[in-house]
């Protein structure tokens, strides 16, 4: 049918663009894998911790299935809530140092369910222009008006809240809390005190904060030491927890009304035992100790420490370069997305797992590396001779 004859030109321009698409097939959790066939180091995965291919969690998922069954089977309001749910709930709560949390079925619905609850067509969204794609559109879809600022630039924030503020009923800052295509931190001192002056909501999306900043692994909130607060966090469980799903941790009153409002949670089916079991108990190790989280900062600050010489040598042409971090994901921008296709498969053809990221998922085109705790010293020195080696 001739109606569906634009979806081959609209595939046509997304090939010329070197934005195509596809997937790959990964067997296996950890450090290294198989890819599409082929034995490579994996330095793709938000498996910060490795707790994806820990044996407890899946000790624990084994044990809810007996328990509960395989799916919860319905809506948590009807039949689909398990006392597995509150258990999680009450655990991220008490990690948090919240009142309450509310668990969902994915950080994605989390996100648009949260705020299209809040706001709506009377209220104001200002938004950090690198969030993630599910803040976006949950911003979109709530039909606040939307204002992004520059990315992290709090006095261009100040200028919209001057300007906009006065004209709207409520007014909700967002950002993300670690950036999950560049690796920075969002400024959230600074986001706090406007958030007060101006009387705002201020929600952070912490899914690659959690389990792998802070003292306890709590996230951005507590590296900056800022649990005091009154905030909307939203996390996931799919990536330093192993798991799957999201949450929204913050205040009694915020936790019941997104039970009773937001439609992200309320017409889903509940999170499904084994992942609820698995997120629980990523939960409790991470809560039992650091080592894992320091064995992560141990591997990233090698990382660090040998690619930035190498990539800021003045003798050697300016074809990569490493973007400031503060995470476990580090980026190497490159010039063109040709070019980072190219370096990616070059890595490939070494067996290093290290994809490309390209417009318009990002503005500029860069590697992104993402490490993981289990990786070993001699795994990192592995990737760093091969980004070397494309440097040359």
């Amino acid at each position: 049918m001739a109606a569906y004859d634009w979806l081959q030109k609209a595939l046509t321009t997304v090939h010329k663009a070197n934005w195509y698409r596809s997937v790959k097939l990964m067997d296996g959790p950890g450090p290294t894998g198989v890819l599409n066939g082929q034995e490579v180091l994996n330095f793709a995965s938000n498996d910060y911790l490795g707790l994806a291919g820990d044996p407890r969690l899946a000790e624990a998922a084994i044990a809810a299935i007996h328990t509960y069954g395989t799916g919860s089977t319905g809506s948590r309001l009807l039949s689909g809530h398990r006392l597995i749910h509150e258990q999680l709930e009450r655990a991220i709560a008490t990690w948090k140092q919240t009142d309450a949390a509310i668990v969902y079925s994915s950080g994605y619905l989390a996100n648009i369910g949260t705020i299209t609850a809040l706001v709506n067509q009377r209220d104001l969204i200002l938004a950090d222009t690198y969030n993630h794609a599910s803040l976006k559109n949950g911003a979109r879809l709530s039909g606040a008006t939307l204002h992004e600022f520059g990315h992290a630039n709090v006095a261009e924030l100040q200028t919209l809240l001057d300007t906009h503020r006065a004209h709207h009923r409520r007014c909700l800052l967002v950002t993300d809390s670690v950036f999950s295509m560049d690796g920075d931190l969002c400024p959230l001192p600074d986001l706090i005190a406007l958030a007060e002056q101006y009387d705002c909501m201020l929600l952070i999306d912490e899914a690659h904060g959690t389990g792998v900043l802070g003292t306890t692994g709590a996230g951005c909130v507590e590296h900056f030491g800022c649990r005091e607060a009154e905030l909307i966090q939203m996390g996931t469980l799919s990536k330093a927890l192993g798991s799957l799903g999201g949450y929204v941790a913050g205040s009694a009153n915020l936790i019941d009304y997104l039970r009773n409002r937001s439609t992200g949670w309320i017409y889903t089916t509940g999170l499904s035992p084994a992942d609820t079991a698995a997120a629980l108990a990523a939960v409790e190790i991470i809560q039992e100790g650091s080592e894992l989280r320091s064995q992560l900062w141990q591997r990233v600050t090698q990382l660090k420490q040998a690619l930035t010489p190498q990539l800021a040598a003045k003798d050697k042409p300016l074809k990569m370069q490493l973007l400031p971090s503060e995470s476990p994901i580090l980026c190497v921008q490159m010039p063109t997305p040709a070019s980072v296709l190219q370096a990616s498969q070059q890595l490939l053809d070494q067996g290093i797992f290290a994809p490309a990221i390209r417009p318009p998922t990002v503005p500029t085109s860069r590697i992104r590396i993402s490490v993981m705790a289990t990786h070993q010293p001699e795994q990192i020195d592995q990737l760093t001779d091969a980004l070397a080696c494309l440097n040359s």
